[in-house]
């Protein structure tokens, strides 16, 4: 009688275990498709502006503007601008990586969206792009005082499809 005790605990261990390994299994495979379904949404949550801004000694600034929204936190709104300075030899591409935070009214518009470009360093290192609420497909460079830039240049770019 005391084997079979013996035996019957030894069996109710080594299946609780087994069990366990299971869950733990589960458990990883629904982390690993959540991190997939992740990143597509972030892939998804990405804005990108286009267009060529005005250069004072080449041809036009070849730029693009990526801002990625991530998962609504301010840890996840990131940026990437790249700039190509058209008509300097040799070309050369400069990119600038950070961190974005949104301000709402715009000029008369109080439904506009400005982002500030590096708004968790200095102001020399701000930059400012916004859009109308009538007109998201078109994000203006804005000047140090949040304002369109007022000029016969064309300071905007569009979003791309």
């Amino acid at each position: 009688m005391k084997n079979v005790l013996i035996l019957l605990i030894t069996a109710v261990q080594f299946l609780s275990c087994n069990s366990k390994k299971n869950e733990e299994k589960t458990n990883t495979a629904a982390t690993d498709s959540t991190a997939v379904k992740v990143e597509k949404s972030t892939v998804e949550n990405v804005l990108v502006y286009e267009g060529v801004l005005p250069c004072a000694d080449c041809s036009g600034i070849q730029t693009v503007l990526k801002i990625y929204q991530g998962n609504g936190t301010m840890e996840g709104q990131k940026f990437e601008l790249s700039s190509i300075y058209k008509g300097k030899s040799p070309e050369k591409e400069f990119v600038e990586k950070g961190n974005f935070n949104t301000e709402r009214g715009l000029e008369n518009d109080p439904d506009g969206t400005i982002f500030v470009l590096n708004w968790d360093k200095p102001v020399e290192k701000q930059s400012y792009y916004g859009y109308l609420s009538s007109d998201t497909k078109k994000i203006y460079m804005l000047d140090r005082e949040r304002k369109i830039i007022k000029s016969k240049l064309n300071y905007s770019l569009d979003l791309k499809k």
